[in-house]
């Protein structure tokens, strides 16, 4: 039986990792000594560079890779402990590519393959889905077959199917890669609504645009390590910590650190905010 969500979610621990480390067959070290906790509630990027780490420790918090070093603790229990069954009951991972999780012969039956395989009873499974296809806004492609849609489409497919299991921590890698600006934006709507409902969302990025507009804790890591843990503004300070992950911010960044002599804070994340500082130092700026 899955505990239900203590009413303190922004408080409460349900993701807790400790010294870990993970080594893959062959010996490429991917993480070194990764301290973290994620909260319910939370609404985390965690972001890096090709190759720092960030996919495979996502995948460290369901059970799809397993600790060679250090602890993973779902719910206070260690994932070494639980099955991979058990764990998709609370950590949900939408894969960066959705074909790699499309199988079915229609929309509906990938929804409902989820949590049917996790045995949940008929009437749940049937409510699940429903809910998962609205959150998804999929409705009029439920009878399709899943491979037959445009990307965005798919992509909203893959992670509906991860909704219909009802985790408490929604896992998205790359969720807007191939989408255009209207796609992107739509995803990005339902995904803050989902947060706002209550579940845990985790963007596995490089997009620092994306982290801007809607991340509220960026966890940024280079070669394996966590660089650093704060918030969105936190993350833009410190051009020097994003050049070592590999991550370009956004242009309105860039361009309020240029003009910090003149007092513009150098953690600006949006036009909007970058103009009204503008405003306000115009004369000295002129």
């Amino acid at each position: 039986m899955i505990p239900s969500a203590p009413s303190s979610m922004t408080r409460e621990k349900i993701v807790s990792i400790r010294g870990l480390k993970f080594t893959y067959e062959g010996g490429v070290e991917a993480i070194r000594d990764v301290n973290l906790d994620i909260r319910y509630g939370e609404y985390i990027a965690i972001v890096g560079g090709n190759g720092s780490g960030k996919t495979t420790l996502a995948k460290n918090m369901n059970g799809l890779l397993r600790p060679t070093g250090g602890s993973v603790a779902v719910m206070d229990k260690p994932t070494s402990e639980q099955k991979v069954a058990a764990l998709a009951k609370i950590v949900g991972y939408a894969f960066q590519n959705p074909d790699h999780q499309l199988f079915c012969s229609s929309v509906e039956e990938e929804v409902r393959f989820g949590p049917t395989n996790l045995g949940y009873p008929d009437e749940a499974i049937r409510d699940k889905v429903e809910k998962a296809i609205e959150a998804m806004n999929l409705g009029q492609f439920r009878k399709l077959p899943p491979l037959t849609l445009r990307l965005g489409e798919r992509r909203r497919v893959s992670i509906a199917s991860v909704i219909a299991m009802d985790p408490q921590v929604l896992i998205l890698d790359e969720p807007t890669t191939g989408l255009d600006a209207g796609e992107s934006a739509e995803l990005m709507h339902r995904l803050k609504r989902l947060n706002d409902e209550g579940k845990t969302i985790i963007l596995i990025t490089h997009d620092m645009k994306l982290v801007a507009e809607h991340a509220k804790r960026v966890v940024v890591m280079a070669r394996g390590k966590v660089l650093l843990d704060t918030d969105a503004r936190g993350a833009f300070s410190d051009l020097e910590i994003l050049r070592q992950s590999s991550l370009e911010p956004p242009a309105v960044t860039q361009l309020a650190h240029r003009l910090s002599a003149y007092d513009i804070p150098r953690d600006i994340v949006s036009p909007e905010e970058l103009v009204f500082h503008l405003m306000r130092a115009g004369g000295d700026i002129r």
